[in-house]
C-alpha cells in the first residue's frame, strides 16, 4: 500500500507541478520547441478526453474520475505486488491530477478543461501531460500483468506437469520417500 501511495503522490506531484508552470510560461495555444520536433510545449485547454474527444461531456469524465478514485482506494487493501502497486498508484495519480484540474479550472467546477502541454509531433498526433502518460502507463503495465497471470498477491497459475496429467500436485502423488515410482508399483517388483 505504501508504494501504491508513494506513486500516487509523486504522479499526482508532477502533474500539478508542470501544468503550474506550463499556465504561469505559456501563453495558451503557444508552442515552444524543446528539442527540435521531437519534443514541444504546447499550452491548451482540454475539455474532452484523450484527442479531446468527447469535449462537450466534461462532467462524464468528472464522475468517471470520481469512481475509479473511489474503487481504488476500497481495492488497495487487496494489492500485494508491488507490480499491481505501481499500476494503481499510475492510474490513480494520474486520475487524480487530471480530476483536480477538471474540479478547479476554468469554466467552472466539474466542467474544467484538463491542461495538456506535452506535443510529440513525430509520434502521437495528441497534446497531452503528465496524468495522461501515467494513466496510459498504468494501462500498459496493466495488460502485462494480467497477460503474463500475475495476481494482486503477485503469485503466477501453476503450470501443469510435462506429462499432462494436470498439476505438479497431482503428479507427485502417490510417489514413494525417494520421488520414484508410485508406491504401488514399487511393492509389486
Amino acid at each position: 500500500m505504501l508504494i501504491l501511495v508513494g506513486v500516487a503522490i509523486t504522479v499526482y506531484a508532477v502533474d500539478q507541478v508542470s501544468k503550474y508552470f506550463v499556465v504561469t510560461t505559456l501563453a495558451e495555444g503557444e508552442t515552444v520547441q524543446v528539442i527540435g520536433d521531437v519534443l514541444h510545449w504546447q499550452f491548451v485547454r482540454n475539455p474532452g478526453a484523450a484527442f479531446s474527444f468527447a469535449s462537450g461531456m466534461t462532467w462524464v469524465f468528472t464522475i468517471l474520475a470520481a469512481g475509479v478514485i473511489t474503487f481504488i482506494i476500497w481495492f488497495a487493501r487487496r494489492i500485494r505486488s508491488v507490480a499491481w502497486a505501481l499500476v494503481f498508484g499510475l492510474l490513480l495519480g494520474g486520475v487524480l491530477g487530471n480530476l483536480t484540474d477538471r474540479l478547479f479550472r476554468e469554466p467552472g467546477f466539474g466542467i474544467g478543461h484538463v491542461i495538456d502541454f506535452i506535443s510529440t509531433p513525430w509520434m502521437l498526433p495528441a497534446i497531452y501531460n503528465v496524468a495522461d502518460i501515467a494513466i496510459v502507463s498504468s494501462m500498459i503495465l496493466f495488460m502485462i500483468l494480467t497477460i503474463r497471470g500475475i495476481g494482486l498477491d503477485g503469485s503466477r497459475p501453476v503450470k501443469p506437469a510435462e506429462d499432462g496429467t494436470g498439476s505438479a500436485e497431482a503428479d507427485t502423488a502417490g510417489r514413494d520417500a525417494r520421488g520414484g515410482a508410485p508406491a504401488e508399483l514399487a511393492r509389486e517388483s
